[in-house]
């Protein structure tokens, strides 16, 4: 079940519950295939003995093997069944998928290794097969803490549809060295490197190179992006306030969504305080107010609904446990006051701002607030929002504990990436997204 798995800073690791991993990477019937009537499914690698299917239209499902050799599909993140089933033939490079025959499409893949600041990171540049000069997008990661080359799809529904792809295994990850950190500074340093590597390998065929950053990737591109010349910055559900920010708002939307008054909410917010304050201490000092205030608050109806997108996490912790954490997450170096403002006040490369409406972990409504007041000042940004979109601009329904599952990606989401990549411009209709172009 996806639900609410792809925050910006994505903490979890700090509570020892280390997420499910695919073991089938490496699997033959992992990628992108041709469909007729010119559409594209991609076949990846997902959670334990399952594969995941992405349409370039955004509807997408799990497929499970039900008997040697056939798999069926559920819909979205539901486990629903969804009618969907596939077939492989690893040799041939072809599959059967829901009654329709597709055949492996030819990209042409170079893998690389390259230094970021005495640190080698793995990297695989994709480009459509043939000559071509191309766009290329970098894609520079959330916060996640697994290998990018072995999970992101992207590196090939893009490249299948025209434009080249840059991904790489940030550090600490997958086939990267160093140590996993959440640190923007070093993390858009890493990006720029690969922005370099980028521009090595392609060589000719480089028509266009930018970003795509995604969740935490929101505030490390754009940092990148006044490094080193890029032609355009896209940002999927990111951010233009800090991470501490991210947290409260979170909150307020979520009780507010709820029904929580205005004292309630309030009340909450309190605890976010102390917990926030743990966090930035490295999980070295604050324990005693944070105890106190939930231990004050823990009988009242609200408080089962405190979420945000870090405070939940420390809850249910006692002193110990908060202590014992500061081993993994007295690494991390997460930003939390980092004010993305002065980066995006001196940053003239285009940009593609999508958000979702809907999105509990980064609500988006202040960040679409100050992309205006940006793109007003002349600011070449380009501002699009899912209406029923979650993080990840996935739609989703609410399950019967009130928890969302997510069942598709909106559609037109796909196809904006790769128009705006291709040439800057956005130039159909994507769906249900409200557009809102600068300059």
């Amino acid at each position: 079940m996806k639900t609410r798995t792809l925050c910006s800073i994505c903490l979890v690791l700090v509570i020892s519950a280390t997420p499910a991993r695919a073991d089938r990477v490496g699997d033959c019937r992992i990628g992108v295939y041709s469909l007729p009537r010119g559409d594209v499914v991609d076949i990846a690698p997902s959670d334990g003995d399952t594969l995941r299917w992405r349409r370039f239209d955004g509807t997408t499902g799990a497929l499970h093997e039900t008997s040697p050799g056939r798999w069926t599909s559920t819909s979205g993140w539901t486990q629903r069944p969804d009618g969907v089933y596939a077939t492989f033939d690893c040799d041939g490079g072809t599959l059967v998928f829901a009654g329709q025959r597709g055949r492996r499409v030819a990209l042409d893949v170079t893998e690389t290794r390259f230094d970021a600041d005495g640190t080698p990171l793995a990297g695989r540049l994709v480009l459509p097969a043939g000559k071509s000069r191309v766009a290329i997008a970098i894609l520079v990661h959330g916060s996640e803490d697994s290998s990018a080359r072995d999970y992101y799809a992207m590196q090939r529904l893009l490249p299948a549809r025209g434009v080249g792809v840059f991904v790489y295994d940030k550090r600490g990850t997958g086939g990267s060295g160093g140590t996993y950190t959440q640190d923007f500074e070093r993390l858009a340093n890493d990006a720029v490197a690969a922005r370099h590597e980028t521009q090595r390998l392609a060589g000719r065929r480089l028509a266009r190179l930018g970003y795509l950053g995604t969740s935490q990737g929101g505030w490390v591109a754009p940092l990148a992006a006044t490094r080193a010349p890029v032609d355009f910055v896209i940002v999927g559900y990111g951010l233009a306030v800090s991470v501490i920010d991210e947290d409260r708002e979170a909150i307020e939307l979520e009780m507010r969504l709820k029904g929580h008054s205005a004292d309630e909410i309030m009340k909450a917010l309190e605890i976010a305080t102390a917990a926030e304050a743990v966090f930035e201490s490295r999980f070295t000092s604050g324990f005693a107010e944070l105890i106190a205030l939930r231990t004050k608050y823990a009988g009242e109806p609200w408080f089962k609904d405190l979420h945000g997108n870090f405070t939940y996490f420390v809850l249910g912790m006692d002193e110990p446990q908060m202590r014992d954490t500061a081993r993994t997450f007295g690494t991390w170096n997460t930003p939390f006051r980092y004010d993305p403002m002065p980066t995006l006040n001196s940053l003239d490369v285009p940009q593609l701002w999508v958000l979702g409406a809907e999105d509990l972990d980064a609500p988006s409504a202040e960040t679409a607030r100050r992309l205006r007041a940006l793109a007003a000042a002349g600011k070449p940004i380009s501002i699009a929002i899912f209406p029923g979109a979650e993080h990840g601009i996935t739609e989703f329904e609410n399950a019967a504990d009130g928890s969302r599952v997510s069942t598709r990606y909106s559609a037109g989401y796909f196809e904006m990436l790769r128009d705006y990549a291709r040439n800057g411009r956005l130039s159909q209709r994507y769906g249900r997204a409200r557009l809102e172009k600068g300059r």
